[in-house]
């Protein structure tokens, strides 16, 4: 017999935004506020649809769906854990992936720019038959990438072991095992010896003295795939460095970098850096062509 208060996914919702409000959580993956973060987990706990809230809200709930919707509200406001983590799941845009505490959450303004295959810098994507991604996490741009460019061959990279297990299942998932290796590298160390139409990196950009602020959800992700260095900048230099001999001649190499673009300018600036336009405006992406990284 049910003996809380609650009833409907009503009632659990208005508790949850409510907790979620009065605990001060942070909402930055997948979420912005919490009563669509709230509206989330009570949906995927109790295995309704992620985009049907309404016609659920005043069914009356069993106990143990109470219970279950109520563990999941505490472990949210007590642990400070992303909500992907509850979940193992993560979404950008119509792509669901995997995730779990070995890879950071997937989050990526590149996740944008790959349906329209970079227009209008890559004018032929049916001639892109390379692709490299650094940092790969959970593996979640490359699979995109490779669902974009359909005869490329890609190669995803992360130097973390446990990331690339996570990223293992999700490639298993969509079935790209024979177009996507995932390899275990420090950035380019053990990256095959040939060129790449497109070299793709979301890498750690935050800056030493913003990784000092992070929000509690943020600091439950590996540090690794955050930590930047002082300017944010320590392995984007390793990427922009080494990225000019692994490029074909008409190559292009896209770097998200966050709210760092004031940091990337003072580093890279001189290259003539391509600011490219997302959702979050343009200062989040930059481009450089082959030409330019000759130089």
């Amino acid at each position: 017999m049910n003996t809380t208060p609650f009833t409907t996914p009503r009632d659990l919702l208005r508790y949850a935004v409510t907790r979620f409000n009065a605990a001060g959580l942070f909402f930055g993956h997948g979420s912005t506020e919490a009563f669509d973060e709230a509206a989330y987990l009570i949906l995927h706990t109790l295995k309704l649809p992620l985009d049907r809230l309404e016609p659920f809200l005043d069914a009356k709930l069993l106990a143990e769906e109470i219970a279950a919707v109520l563990a999941v509200i505490d472990r949210r406001t007590n642990e400070r854990v992303p909500a992907a983590y509850i979940t193992n799941e993560a979404w950008l845009g119509s792509y669901r992936f995997y995730v779990d505490e070995r890879t950071i959450v997937p989050r990526s303004f590149i996740a944008e720019l790959i349906p329209q295959y970079f227009a209008p810098w890559v004018t032929e994507p049916e001639n892109v038959r390379n692709v490299l991604e650094l940092c790969t996490g959970s593996g979640c741009l490359a699979i995109m990438l490779a669902d974009a460019f359909p005869d490329a061959a890609v190669d995803a990279v992360d130097i973390s072991a446990d990331a690339l297990e996570v990223a293992k299942k999700n490639v298993a998932t969509y079935e790209l095992q024979d177009r996507l290796t995932l390899i275990q590298s420090d950035l380019y160390a053990n990256v095959p010896d040939k060129k790449y139409d497109l070299i793709i990196t979301n890498p750690p950009y935050v800056n030493s003295a913003s990784m000092s602020k992070l929000p509690m959800e943020y600091r439950a992700e590996p540090e690794l795939a955050l930590d930047g260095g002082k300017d944010g900048m320590d392995l984007v230099r390793k990427i922009v460095a080494g990225a000019a001999e692994r490029l074909t001649d008409d190559g292009l190499l896209i770097v998200e970098i966050g709210n760092e673009r004031d940091f990337a300018e003072a580093a890279f600036g001189e290259l003539g850096l391509t600011w490219l336009t997302t959702s979050n405006g343009d200062d989040m992406v930059f481009l450089l062509t082959a030409d330019q990284l000759k130089l």
